[in-house]
């Protein structure tokens, strides 16, 4: 009987305690509270004391001005180009039926006289841009080179170059690129005529490309 009055003491002892930390710990926090408030106070009043009285500004004249519409990018568009070009341009075109084996490998559309061939053929065409597509696979060197053409003639140009390499890195020293190029160029609508260049611009790498006037 003893014993449990002991326990009954000993629990009330810590119930006590735990009831005076508790307050103790409210009173310290209310304490701090009260010095936070305080602060404010009299960071407000200082405030007030250097700055003079105060009034709110009246945002009636204030213009909002939207933010530019963003236009939006035609990417549906130019996937739609970007998959016309390479249907266009086929790898299995028959080109060997339209291309001219004369001292060098050329081809011209019909009605197309021989003189601007020889012209063509002679440098009398100044450059004026080409494409490199050394290093290129198969597939990007298809859409760069279609791009070229057709980025060229709408900006009006009529002779440009359009260098494919002599195939001396390729399997078996074969130039697979050079084949595919011309089957490429000939279905292109912008493209006249092609002659292999001449040595000091590229000779056997290379092709001189006439382009079609914009508008016919």
């Amino acid at each position: 009987m003893r014993g449990m009055k002991v326990h009954a003491l000993a629990d009330l002892g810590e119930l006590r305690r735990e009831l005076r930390a508790r307050a103790e710990a409210a009173a310290a926090q209310a304490a701090a509270e009260r010095e936070r408030a305080q602060r404010e106070e009299r960071q407000r009043r200082l405030f007030e004391l250097t700055v003079g009285p105060v009034r709110p500004l009246n945002d009636q004249r204030r213009v909002h001005h939207r933010p530019p519409a963003v236009p939006p990018r035609p990417v549906q568009r130019q996937r739609d180009e970007q998959a016309v070009m390479q249907e266009a341009l086929s790898d299995e075109f028959d080109v060997e039926t339209l291309l001219h084996t004369d001292e060098h490998l050329s081809f011209r559309r019909p009605g197309l006289g021989d003189d601007v061939m020889r012209k063509l053929r002679e440098g009398h065409w100044s450059i004026q841009r080409q494409i490199d597509l050394h290093g290129l696979r198969t597939d990007q060197a298809r859409e760069a080179l279609g791009q070229f053409i057709r980025d060229c003639h709408q900006m009006g140009l009529r002779c440009v170059r359009v260098v494919h390499g002599k195939g001396l890195g390729s399997p078996g020293r074969t130039p697979v690129l050079k084949g595919r190029v011309q089957r490429w160029l000939v279905q292109k609508n912008e493209v006249m005529a092609f002659v292999q260049a001449r040595p000091a611009e590229g000779g056997a790498g290379a092709l001189v490309v006439l382009l079609r006037p914009v508008g016919r």
